[in-house]
């Protein structure tokens, strides 16, 4: 069966540490984690983003609506954790590679963000899921460039 990854490349004009800061932090990331609440509840993504450690999407009220683990960690570099509905009764099998991937390379204070999602392929109707997702990281990336590039200092 092929593989399906949504994968998605922008470049923004910030250092890879600033990008980084977007990823990461509760308060930056809620600022675009939000698109891909489709109308429900807002959320934020929590983690303290070193290898193994828990990925929670929380909504405002603390409740988990995803969770994961970070799979793969280099500050601001590489980011990659897993990522499971947990309202959703069934876990399909996860490779190395699934879930959602952040490569970040700086150069001359410009950073390439490139993002991998998936793979949907183990999931009924993945094709749908796929499209769906690369449509939410086309407004979420719009979102990621904006705010890095208005952090100051």
């Amino acid at each position: 069966m092929t593989k399906l990854f949504v994968d998605k490349i922008i470049e923004i004009n910030a250092p890879a540490s600033k990008v980084w800061d977007v990823l990461t932090r509760s308060e930056l990331n809620g600022q675009w984690a939000v698109e891909f609440s489709s109308g429900g509840p807002e959320f934020h993504l929590e983690s303290t983003w070193e290898l193994g450690s828990p990925v929670y999407w929380k909504g405002q009220d603390g409740t988990v609506i995803v969770e994961g683990n970070v799979t793969a960690a280099l500050q601001d570099k590489l980011l990659r954790f897993t990522v499971f509905d947990v309202r959703m009764a069934e876990r399909p099998p996860v490779t190395e590679e699934d879930g959602i991937t952040f490569k970040l390379a700086e150069e001359n204070g410009k950073t390439t963000l490139h993002i991998l999602q998936g793979d949907f392929s183990v999931m009924t109707d993945g094709a749908k899921y796929r499209d769906a997702s690369a449509e939410i990281w086309n407004k979420v990336l719009p979102k990621v460039k904006r705010i890095a590039e208005g952090i100051n200092g």
